[in-house]
């Protein structure tokens, strides 16, 4: 098997192997995958975080053998924090931007290794807590206003489940990548009065099928990426936009995940 990591701030997942294709996952600096399938100038992925199949460019793709694949497997993994940070390859002298949410393997005194290239960091990264739930409410308000884009990860472009899982990502907790598949994880609140800044509600269609999913805070508010990454109000029935006036998202179920 062929193993490869994300050396771009950013690269788009696309559901079949074209660039017409639809982007369906987007790949952060630093996470690894495994290849399964080439296809011309295309290869098929398993992202390691979240398990989600897609096909990537053979212009961004980035090789490791299966010792330096383990190495960074077995290391310890830090997060970027600030919307926008640059990292320096000082192997090939290169600055270079990655994003919120970006993987570090192995960071220590600033300074980490990919294959033969080696960086430097300056920027804050993700550490312990003693309040979780204050954290990933903090980490949520800095990707405010950030565009809605299906498939997408990044404060330039993003969906509602890739909202939750890089806010959770960013505190050490993982997330499944789509939405119904988040709404398996953690314990079921049986009201919204018992939900608490940090929990996730799930929305559904007229279907009931789970589609939507934002982040709790306090004052009967939700964070969420709709449109854009937006604050609004909840309640027993679901989201209501004060801006339409009415409500946009029909509540389905409340999950604790800390």
């Amino acid at each position: 098997m062929k193993f490869g990591i994300c050396n771009l701030s950013s690269a788009p997942l696309r559901i079949e192997p074209s660039h017409k294709s639809e982007m369906v996952n987007e790949l952060l600096f630093g996470e690894t995958y495994k290849i399964i399938e080439k296809y011309e100038n295309w290869y098929k992925i398993i992202s390691d975080f979240d398990d989600y199949h897609g096909w990537i460019n053979e212009n961004q793709f980035c090789n490791i053998d299966e010792m330096e694949y383990t190495r960074i497997k077995k290391s310890k993994l830090f997060y970027t924090k600030n919307l926008c940070e640059n990292i320096f390859n000082k192997t090939k002298n290169i600055k270079s931007p990655i994003i919120i949410g970006s993987t570090l393997p192995a960071l220590k005194n600033k300074s980490f290794k990919i294959n033969n290239d080696f960086y430097e960091f300056y920027g804050d990264t993700s550490d312990e807590k003693s309040d979780i739930r204050e954290s990933l409410i903090k980490t949520a308000k800095k990707y405010l206003n950030a565009p809605y884009l299906w498939g997408g990860r990044s404060p330039f472009g993003i969906d509602c489940s890739g909202f939750t899982q890089i806010v959770f990502k960013i505190q050490g907790i993982e997330l499944f990548r789509d939405a119904a598949q988040q709404a398996t994880q953690g314990k079921n609140l049986n009201f919204i009065s018992e939900a608490k800044p940090g929990d996730l509600a799930f929305f559904d269609n007229e279907e009931g099928d789970i589609v939507h999913v934002g982040i709790i805070m306090e004052n009967k508010k939700i964070i969420h990426a709709y449109g854009c990454v937006r604050i609004d109000n909840i309640d027993h029935n679901g989201i209501f936009n004060s801006e339409l006036n009415k409500y946009t998202h029909n509540l389905r179920l409340i999950k604790k995940i800390i």
